[in-house]
This record gives C-alpha cells, structure tokens and sequence, in this order.
C-alpha cells in the first residue's frame, strides 16, 4: 500500500470509514488518519489486512500531519 492511499476500514469500531495511509511501519501494518475533524478516524497504527483500498489518492509526503492531509483532501476530492 502507497502513501496517499485512500482505504475504508473493514474491521472495528471505525468500520465503514474513510482514511488516508500516511506512513508505512513494515509490511502488516500502516499508519492512518481521516483526519478526525473529516471522517472521525485518529492517527493510529492499522493492519493492512482491515483496510481496502478505494482506488482514489491525495498527493501528501511520508509522515504529513493531520492538517496538510486535510488540505490535500479539500483539494483533491473538492
């Protein structure tokens, strides 16, 4: 999975929601956000395999914080 990557949870609590891969930890796990404030998701580490993925990207760099994911959103997605 890329970084930019939008997925929607399959597992959990936050099951059925948007998020945005913004840095990969190996080779089972990601790191996510919505951010909060758009889809309620926090910044957390996620197993790939409670991910799938849309098909759609948002042009943001490894480690991008909530904000400048949020602007890339707006941007993309309008």
């Amino acid at each position: 999975m890329e970084i930019g990557t939008i997925c929607v949870k399959t597992q959990g609590r936050e099951k059925g929601r948007k998020c945005v891969i913004v840095d990969t930890i190996d080779k089972n796990c990601v790191l996510v956000t919505g951010p909060r404030s758009v889809t309620g998701i926090k910044r957390r580490k996620v197993s790939v395999r409670h991910l799938s993925r849309t098909g759609e990207r948002v042009d943001v760099k490894k480690g991008a914080t909530d904000k400048e994911v949020e602007e890339a959103l707006r941007k993309t997605l309008g």
